[in-house]
């Protein structure tokens, strides 16, 4: 068990950030753990960091627990907080080799880290010379140095340019293969491209539980797929059990199938039968957005 929740509770004064917190996640997994701003993901962060102290119940992390054991729970996360702290001032292989150095790291794990995050290009730069999209690789790689058993990600791609924000969801993804991932964040399309399960939070409590996979099991499709060129919108509706086509920008195409096989075959056939080339093209949760809405708008 990488990570196990028990009735966590914690208390601003009058405020209840978090009112009796359950979950567990396997190794392994990538959890999006989903919410509205304010909704109390990044104080279950800090407190299953040991950043901060719960004020009821307990957890622990990699079997360490968060109360006992918190040298071990530190040892055993990679944590990259939503404001990732870096001293701007450091090359990127100079920042890296002195935290090498505090966890006591040899350094050749730091030209590791640095080509498992796509930073060798940039090692020889200062961090504040870095766009917003390579420091967050900074961060990440920060985070791996130690080579963590479980990674906690609080709000990643946030102010990411759309290049940036693929950049490191893929990275993300590719990590995940390795590691356990607890991902905060409060944007849905997020969820849908990272993670194999969601957890939805609301002013404190969770309201969802799911495995992705069981979410999409239902009668309606939503194929996203971007041509290398404009396609008529009447000409795609032609495809069996389309029911509706929405042109979403530019040669990207939301596509609504009313069944539930996997119709991307279909989609893939249409294109090579009128010498169209796919340029990218997956699946959309159809239920997770309406989810998301009926249970953190609930009073």
């Amino acid at each position: 068990m990488s990570i196990q929740v028990a009735h966590i509770s914690k208390t601003y004064g009058e405020q209840k950030a978090l009112n009796d917190i359950s979950f567990r996640i396997e190794k392994g997994e990538i959890v999006g753990f989903l919410g509205p701003n304010g909704a109390g993901k990044s104080t279950l962060m800090k407190i299953l960091t040991t950043y901060l102290n719960a004020s009821d119940g307990t957890a622990t992390v990699n079997n360490f627990s968060i109360i006992n054991d918190k040298f071990n729970v530190q040892k055993s996360v990679g944590y990259l907080p939503e404001h990732n702290p870096l001293y701007l001032e450091m090359y990127v292989r100079e920042y890296l080799r002195f935290n090498a150095e505090i966890h006591g790291i040899p350094k050749s794990e730091v030209a590791l880290v640095i080509k498992k995050t796509g930073l060798t290009s940039e090692a020889h730069k200062k961090i504040e010379q870095l766009s917003k999209g390579y420091r967050q690789r900074v961060g990440l790689a920060n985070a791996l140095l130690h080579n963590p058993e479980v990674l906690i990600l609080d709000e990643p791609t946030t102010g990411l340019d759309p290049n940036q924000l693929l950049e490191i969801r893929a990275l993300i993804k590719n990590i995940g293969k390795e590691k356990t991932v607890l991902l905060s964040t409060h944007i849905m399309q997020e969820v849908e491209a990272i993670c194999d399960r969601v957890i939805i939070i609301n002013k404190g409590e969770i309201v969802l539980d799911k495995k992705l996979s069981d979410l999409s099991k239902t009668k309606e499709q939503i194929i996203e797929v971007e041509f290398n060129y404009r396609v008529e919108v009447e000409a795609l509706k032609q495809i069996p059990t389309v029911t509706k086509v929405v042109n979403s920008s530019g040669f990207v195409y939301d596509i609504y199938f009313s069944t539930e096989k996997d119709v991307r075959g279909e989609v893939f056939d249409y294109a090579h039968d009128n010498g169209l080339k796919i340029l990218q093209l997956h699946q959309k949760n159809t239920t997770l957005e309406k989810l998301f809405i009926e249970m953190t708008t609930q009073k």
